[in-house]
């Protein structure tokens, strides 16, 4: 057992590197699987930031905005909170370095995104907001004297003493066995389930490893059903798939079919800037009906490689020329909305534990994210659990972590074949039969390397996410049951354990012999 003062934050994106900066001079050890800045969603993140910084806009608006996107299940009071704060974390990134984009007399350049009544998303060079973002933030953590990063370690486990959460378990990224490491406080800031599926726009190791962590050591889960599936991952075989950023359709691609036909227009008023679920499932029947859905951008010619490089490059590694050719896309799972339950400072059901940023639930996205909500959430939130764990605390000295035993990483076929599980059972169109099936191979899965602790985080997630979803039977945003087509009267939120997910999973079969 190591001791350490020090608060232990579990990630390295824009969350936790924000929180860490927040909760300076007070000391913290970051827990980052890769090099500082690397294999973080958030870098990934191409839309950008949403806020009310027109002056013919209100955090009002973009409150409503974003409760109608949800699907009745938004928190009236936290969209209310977090879009009134939204504005003052644009300034303060600016401050940090974010080369935001500005217009002749330094106003911000705002891009209009789906279900959005206005252009409100403060973006950078198009479609580099993620990574601008985060590279002013890893600049300013560098240069932090109260931060210890952890480079090439993975958080395996929590430490509970009764319902308190005390410490961690830690492992190299490569695979040992666990060093344990009180702490007087963890916040949990380790990005979303996106990698549990076999199509995703998240990076490879971004697998609900936090939230399934948090779900074993007895944390409350919320909404974990809420899968949200981006309509226009670039469909040309990568894993993970390349993201063509929403937008694109706001500055004026369309969505066609192999024939050329705008296939939206039927499905939503908004047609092709409609909430994300609406045009994803849009896509996916698309796909299923073998229609080759694709994104006309040749409207945008060669602002395409001036404003959005990263949809530029991703489809020149392709092979796809985006301003004579409709760019292939399918839709991806991108964003999860449950996660850890928190109240409005980041405290989840456990002492001692907090949570921020896509590993959480706050209550701000509901059934379906408003877009480039997410990394505001992941603002809004970082600061509030940082200032209620508090900055004040005693000195503390770098924790020396020692060399630790090797150890089997999780087994790369058990969680291709998890991922394929989830794709089929719990992907974009849902029934009892497929959710039944897939819980049934997690529980096959998890029983096959059962001293994996990282697996068991996988599995704990995805339990999580398919008995949440067998649970509602209803169609609510991004969880869409086939065979119970239509919303009910009342919108609730789910919160549920993992104890009551297990309930819910069957056994594994044995293999026939």
């Amino acid at each position: 057992m190591i001791r350490t003062d020090r608060v232990v934050i579990v990630g390295a994106g824009l969350a936790a590197l924000y929180a860490a900066l927040v909760l300076a001079p007070r000391p913290v050890l970051m827990i980052s699987p890769d090099p500082l800045g690397q294999g973080a969603s958030s870098a990934w993140a191409q839309g950008g930031v949403a806020a009310a910084m027109d002056p013919a806009d209100s955090a009002a608006a973009h409150a409503a905005d974003t409760l109608r996107a949800g699907a009745g299940t938004v928190d009236p009071a936290v969209a209310r909170m977090v879009t009134a704060e939204a504005r003052d974390h644009i300034l303060t990134l600016t401050t940090l370095g974010t080369p935001f984009d500005r217009d002749a007399v330094g106003g911000y350049v705002l891009s209009r995104e789906a279900a959005h009544g206005m252009a409100r998303v403060v973006r950078v060079r198009g479609d580099q907001a993620g990574a601008e973002i985060m590279r002013a933030l890893v600049a300013a953590v560098r240069a932090a004297p109260s931060v210890q990063v952890a480079e090439g370690w993975v958080a395996t486990g929590l430490l509970t003493r009764g319902d308190r959460v005390t410490g961690v378990r830690l492992a190299l990224a490569s695979g040992s066995v666990p060093v344990t490491l009180a702490a007087p406080a963890v916040l949990v800031a380790g990005g979303g389930s996106g990698g549990l599926y076999a199509v995703t726009t998240n990076p490879p190791r971004i697998r609900g490893e936090g939230i399934g962590m948090a779900a074993r050591a007895g944390a409350v889960i919320a909404d974990a059903e809420f899968v949200q599936f981006h309509p226009t991952a670039i469909a040309c075989g990568a894993d993970p798939a390349p993201l063509a950023t929403e937008a694109l359709r706001g500055e004026g691609a369309r969505l066609v079919d192999a024939e050329g036909h705008r296939f939206m227009a039927a499905l939503h008023p908004d047609a092709d800037l409609a909430p994300r679920d609406i045009v994803a499932r849009g896509v996916y029947a698309e796909t299923r009906a073998g229609r080759s859905p694709a994104l006309d951008c040749r409207a945008l010619g060669a602002r395409i490689a001036a404003d959005f490089p990263a949809v530029a490059a991703a489809c020149a590694r392709a092979g796809i020329d985006p301003a004579r050719q409709p760019i292939p896309v399918a839709a991806a799972a991108h964003y999860h909305m449950g996660g850890i339950a928190t109240d409005t400072d980041g405290r989840s059901s456990l002492p001692g534990l907090w949570a921020c940023g896509e590993a959480a639930s706050t209550g701000l996205h509901g059934a379906n994210r408003l877009a480039s909500n997410g990394l505001l959430e992941a603002l809004v939130f970082a600061r509030r659990a940082a200032l209620s764990i508090g900055r004040d605390g005693p000195p503390a000295a770098p924790v020396a972590l020692p060399r630790p035993v090797p150890a089997p990483p999780p087994d790369p076929a058990l969680v291709a074949q998890l991922r394929r599980a989830m794709t089929a059972g719990a992907g974009v169109l849902r029934d009892a039969g497929g959710l039944t099936d897939t819980l049934r191979i997690i529980a096959a899965v998890e029983s096959a390397q059962p001293d994996c602790p990282r697996l068991a985080n996988m599995t704990a997630t995805a339990t999580l996410i398919c008995a949440a979803a067998l649970a509602r039977r209803e169609s609510r945003g991004a969880h869409c049951r086939t065979d119970f087509p239509d919303a009910l009267p009342v919108a609730r939120r789910s919160r549920m354990t993992l104890a009551e997910a297990l309930a819910l999973r069957p056994a594994p079969q044995p293999e026939p012999t």
